[in-house]
């Protein structure tokens, strides 16, 4: 996804950054690759093991993989270090919990205190088939391996959820003898894929019950909501928690091109927050105005322009009636983007012109003033496009973005050939190239080169024009 490259790139700049190692192994924990997650966690611990963030994310790569042992080793690391911080105290209880829940109560199992008693962690025993690890017991009592218990269809569809259809699916294929001998284009037997694929369906619904046993989760469920009725006032660090939470995954879900399942989650977080008091919530119209941005960006990506643009008009509402200047700031920035592209271009100058005053940064103006320009020059006023283009390059010269003063005199130059003022716009195009060539981007300089000779050749016209006139 995207939020993996850019931590890429600021790992290149900062090798080695314990920061950065620790936010991109959160990005691919999200993304469901434990393996590098743990790597990069481990790797933010290399110069500090004392480092509270590393050690919290090197327990929740290995919480997720199903480790819950070792994951309760490093969240009472963390606790013994950093024993304000609230996040180590819930790991160690949900570890404990998941490690009760696999097997059974510490009271149920008496350990003899042998010497050779070692502690390996599950992940750790899979890969070792060969090697048996023997835990000593007391005489009534033996250690066998657990078999692995018949689930009937209805617990097992409420631990997969989604994915209950897709193990039914592969479970058909395993009935069709004649693609279960064939083979892919690379060798792999059809029947090992869909055979790991089921076993891996399997491990996940045996960690998710581990985590959180199905009678846990409904009991839980009915205690909350008697709870919720009986005191509708919410727990201020719940709320809290579940905020930054949600709003955390929103951000990723579109950030990794996923608009539907970002929308869905913003969609639900609004109709939750709705429900609240302004007691539970204290900034609830400028979380929920938030939501409503999140929704229109997702939208907009998703093509649903129309409804992009209620969205957005909704946040812009909420912001101004709560007088929440940059809240107002950002949703006119969201409305004129979807102005330009339903091509509503004077709506979108408009919207934009509105933010001027708001624009904080050299950077935001160069934007803004680019993109003014832009719609100006749709609707063949190149004057006012020209004047924008040289505020777009003010403001890019000031920010010393060379990407920006490319775009703006590229601008400049194109309005320039609008009002026929082709020497000018020469000169700019072949400043714009130097740019380009300076950033190595090869298809601006492309683009460059081929309105350079169209705007050559309109000019030779123009000569001789005016030698046949005299």
């Amino acid at each position: 996804g995207k939020p993996i490259c850019a931590f890429l790139q600021a790992l290149k700049l900062r090798a080695g950054d314990k920061h950065c190692l620790v936010a991109r192994s959160k990005c691919y924990l999200k993304l469901g690759d434990t393996e590098n997650s743990l790597k990069d966690a481990e790797a933010s611990l290399q110069e500090d093991k004392t480092f509270s963030k590393g050690l919290y994310q090197k327990a929740e790569a290995l919480y997720t993989m199903g480790d819950f042992e070792f994951a309760l080793v490093f969240y009472h690391r963390g606790h013994r270090l950093r024993p304000e911080l609230q996040e180590f105290r819930l790991g160690i209880q949900k570890s404990q919990e998941a490690i009760i829940n696999c097997i059974g109560s510490p009271s149920s199992v008496k350990l003899e205190n042998k010497e050779d008693l070692c502690f390996v962690s599950r992940q750790a025993e899979s890969k070792k088939e060969n090697q048996e690890v023997q835990i000593k017991l007391t005489k009534d009592q033996k250690w066998t391996k657990k078999q692995k218990p018949v689930r009937n269809p209805k617990t097992e569809r409420q631990l997969l959820g989604e994915l209950y259809a897709d193990k039914t699916y592969l479970e058909k294929l395993l009935k069709d003898k004649d693609l279960m001998e064939s083979s892919t284009k690379q060798g792999i037997k059809v029947a090992d894929l869909v055979l790991s694929g089921i076993a891996y369906l399997d491990t996940r619904s045996e960690f998710w019950q581990q985590q959180k046993p199905i009678y846990a989760r409904v009991r839980e469920h009915k205690l909350r909501q008697q709870r919720w009725t009986r005191d509708k006032k919410q727990n201020p660090a719940e709320v809290s928690r579940y905020i930054t939470k949600n709003m955390e995954d929103i951000d990723m879900l579109l950030a990794s091109d996923c608009p539907e399942e970002s929308c869905k989650k913003a969609e639900r977080m609004l109709k939750t927050i709705q429900g609240w008091s302004d007691d539970e919530v204290p900034n609830k119209n400028e979380l929920m105005g938030n939501l409503h941005s999140c929704i229109g960006n997702a939208r907009l990506e998703m093509g649903r322009v129309e409804a992009a643009l209620q969205s957005h008009r909704r946040d812009l509402e909420l912001a101004r009636q709560n007088n929440l200047p940059e809240a107002i700031s950002r949703a006119l920035e969201n409305v004129g983007r979807v102005y330009a592209r339903m091509g509503k271009f004077q709506q979108a100058i408009d919207t934009w012109e509105e933010k001027i005053p708001m624009a904080k940064s050299s950077l935001e103006k160069t934007w803004l003033f680019h993109e003014i320009g832009r719609c100006y020059l749709e609707l063949d006023k190149a004057e006012a496009a020209q004047n924008y283009g040289e505020k777009s390059l003010q403001s890019a010269d000031e920010e010393g973005d060379v990407e920006w003063q490319l775009q703006a005199i590229v601008l400049v130059a194109q309005a320039q050939v609008k009002l026929n003022h082709y020497w000018s716009a020469i000169m700019n195009f072949e400043k714009a190239l130097e740019k380009a060539k300076f950033i190595h981007n090869e298809a601006a300089q492309k683009a460059i080169i081929a309105s350079l000779d169209d705007v050559s050749k309109s000019f030779i016209e123009e000569l001789e024009e005016r030698r046949e006139e005299r």
